[in-house]
């Protein structure tokens, strides 16, 4: 594995298209791992709706980028105080690997710095009970990718702001509910650091032996061309909604699904799923195999079994889906 570095970038877009060039360039052959940071900013999980998601209003008024992921999982907030950390790797056999594989050398170098860390439920690092990182995947083709943050020292009030919408009353109780569930981890450092101090700390801890390579010029024109094209649109981060005439939502232990479809005359002619799930896979595929089918648990069950669906969703089965849409 080998460790890239690059500091000059603090675009989240810029980084998002930084990990795709490497798991589509076949000069890039090895594993890699990134350890980075970004302007205030909010990161839309891949099947999320961003409108849904975020509040607009605050977020125009402080400047904060609106990015989508290649990869599922919910939307986070991040900051110069709040660190990621990417392990880009290849599936072996075929199988991507589990969540604790990738946050495991985290906890480690985090235990030595004095943060009592344990991983929790399907994504997630805690410290005193308390959430300071979500973990989320995406992979394509044989290659793999995982990719977390680290609450550092985050302004944890503009992440309840940004994401949440509701009125000052609501905002005070979700900021204060978040204070209970989430913390940052500098005041459990044995030793108190800066950020940028705590960055060296962790990258000396988790590189060990990696090989440290720098980007070339033509890589840094390439990534640019895939953060102009597909990170920086419109298209990407926010997209288009269909207006769906059906809405039906539940959560399970794999993320919420919310599926949204226009029925006429008993047949599918468009459908929607959205959530902050995991899938490895594209889901489009999946929602253009369901349009032109009756809306009838049978046919809808055989069509997911027919394109393996439960095989790239993570805890969600074929029989929640089914619950979600007719129940």
């Amino acid at each position: 594995m080998k460790h890239i570095e690059f500091d000059n970038y603090l675009r989240a877009s810029f980084s998002f298209a930084l990990e795709e060039y490497i798991m589509t360039n076949p000069e890039f052959d090895d594993e890699y791992f990134l350890f980075w940071r970004t302007d205030p900013t909010l990161m839309i999980g891949r099947f999320q709706n961003t409108i849904e998601e975020i509040n607009s209003a605050f977020v125009n008024e402080h400047n904060i980028q609106v990015v989508r992921r290649n990869s599922g999982g919910g939307t986070v907030y991040t900051d110069p105080d709040c660190w990621q950390f990417s392990f880009i790797t290849w599936k072996k056999g075929g199988k991507v690997k589990d969540f604790q594989t990738f946050t495991k050398p985290v906890v480690d170098a985090l235990k030595q710095l004095g943060v009592d860390t344990q991983f929790s439920g399907r994504n997630d690092l805690l410290c005193d009970g308390k959430k300071f990182s979500g973990n989320a995947r995406f992979s394509l083709k044989d290659r793999f990718l995982h990719h977390g943050t680290i609450l550092f020292d985050t302004n944890l009030e503009n992440l309840v702001r940004a994401i949440t919408v509701g009125e000052e009353k609501i905002i005070s109780k979700g900021i204060k509910s978040v204070r209970e569930r989430v913390t940052n981890i500098r005041p459990y450092l044995k030793e108190d650091m800066d950020s940028l101090s705590f960055r060296d700390k962790m990258i000396s801890m988790l590189r060990k032996d990696m090989e440290q390579i720098t980007l070339s010029e033509k890589d840094i024109n390439k990534i640019l061309e895939i953060e102009k094209s597909k990170f920086l649109t419109w298209d990407w981060n926010y997209g288009v909604s269909p207006a769906f005439n059906m809405s039906k939502s539940k959560r399970f232990d794999g993320g919420k699904v919310n599926v949204q479809l226009n029925v006429e005359n008993g047949i599918i002619k468009e459908f929607g799923i959205f959530g902050d799930f995991f899938f490895d896979d594209e889901i489009q595929t999946l929602q253009d195999s369901l349009v032109g089918l009756r809306f009838e648990a049978g046919q809808i069950r055989n069509k997911l079994q027919e394109i393996q669906a439960e095989k790239h969703f993570y805890l969600i089965t074929i029989d929640q889906i089914i619950e979600v849409l007719f129940e």
